[in-house]
């Protein structure tokens, strides 16, 4: 079964991570990422939440788990800022890949960044790539979000608004789905009884570090790939 992270970037009190009339980022993370879990536990996608409202979450701490989890791909919503903490004109949404994360990260960010652009209307700042650690350290195909500037008063607004907050988690979850439905193996049917299922062995290792080690290699290269322990 398909295994998402979902990553509510930063935590209440992390600072400067504030609007200028003080709406903190994570108010806005944490919802939207609450609501994109609902619609992907409905879908029978299975999740795994990186974030925690009692303390912002070391960047390691996140990843890691990610990878010890074996989740699928990683999916990190924030909210933007601009300039000195100001009011400014800076505005509309931007997604992030890594540059050697390969052609599944690259497509599952253009569905959900197009995906939000055309269902909230906002300016299109484009798919960028960027050597963030939660896209330069998972193991799977990972995408970081900003939807809006909390620096720009009438972003701030949509931003600070349940509904609003509620419609990017949900549009981020139908992407995510889509992309699923369209260029993945079912996340919900069984394969035919008939249809036998093949895993190919890549290598035998002594230490799981090495085994790891060749998985995040795989999996860089758009290959499924998974750790196994042969029994002596």
């Amino acid at each position: 079964m398909t295994l998402i992270a979902i990553d509510a970037g930063h935590g209440y009190e992390t600072a400067g991570k504030r609007s200028p009339d003080g709406m903190r980022e994570y108010a806005f993370n944490r919802a939207a990422a609450k609501e994109c879990i609902l619609h992907l536990e409905k879908a029978s996608i299975q999740t795994i939440q990186l974030h925690d409202d009692a303390l912002d979450v070391p960047l390691a701490q996140r990843t890691n788990r990610a990878n010890q989890a074996g989740a699928h791909y990683y999916i990190s919503i924030h909210a933007n800022a601009f300039g000195n903490g100001s009011w400014n004109a800076a505005s509309g949404i931007e997604t992030y890949i890594h540059s050697v994360k390969g052609e599944k990260a690259l497509k599952l960010a253009q569905i959900i960044h197009s995906s939000l652009i055309k269902k909230t209307g906002s300016k299109d700042r484009g798919v960028k790539k960027q050597d963030f650690h939660v896209l330069r350290e998972t193991n799977m195909p990972a995408v970081l979000i900003e939807c809006g500037f909390m620096t720009n008063k009438e972003e701030k607004a949509l931003l600070a608004s349940p509904a609003f907050r509620a419609k990017c988690g949900k549009i981020i979850a139908e992407a995510i789905i889509a992309f699923l439905d369209a260029g993945q193996p079912s996340h919900k049917k069984s394969l035919p009884k008939e249809q036998p299922l093949y895993r190919v062995q890549t290598g035998v290792f002594t230490t799981r570090a090495r085994a790891e080690e060749l998985v995040k290699k795989l999996r860089s290269a758009g290959f499924d790939a998974a750790i196994g322990i042969i029994n002596k």
